[in-house]
């Protein structure tokens, strides 16, 4: 994955309005994908299938997890912080990611032509913030 920085954190000026006031929202989900594909005691994976302009929305990551790209794509993630960044994804990237900061909160959207497939296994045991942890 390529991945350019569009803005900068802390700067909200370019953000829309509407995705300010979802991410101000108290009800972001915690769901890494858009479809559990299965679970047990230790891991979820999920599926992440977004068409050419379709969005998933802010999800907050409190676990660590890795992903597998299975197509290639162009998408766009705005970050908790104001920081926007252009991924660019070839198919069979993948990388893990660890718990940054509790309760971080970032979005996706599929701006490329094709469709965008990412497989996410998230690790149950690794990195719950103390929220989820009580």
């Amino acid at each position: 994955m390529k991945c350019v920085e569009l803005n900068p954190e802390g700067n909200f000026d370019p953000w829309e309005p509407e995705k300010m006031d979802e991410l101000n929202k108290k009800d972001i989900s915690e769901s890494l994908g858009q479809e559990l594909l299965f679970e047990n005691d230790e891991i979820r994976l999920w599926d992440i299938t977004l068409w050419p302009n379709e969005r998933l929305p802010f999800r907050i990551q409190n676990r660590a997890y890795s992903w597998t790209c299975l197509t290639n794509g162009l998408a766009i993630s705005r970050h908790f912080n104001g920081k926007i960044s252009l991924l660019r994804f070839a198919k069979g990237d993948t990388a893990y990611s660890e718990l940054s900061e509790p309760d971080a909160a970032r979005d996706l959207e599929n701006v490329g032509e094709g469709i965008l497939r990412i497989s996410v296994v998230e690790y149950k045991w690794l990195g719950k913030s103390k929220k989820m942890a009580s």
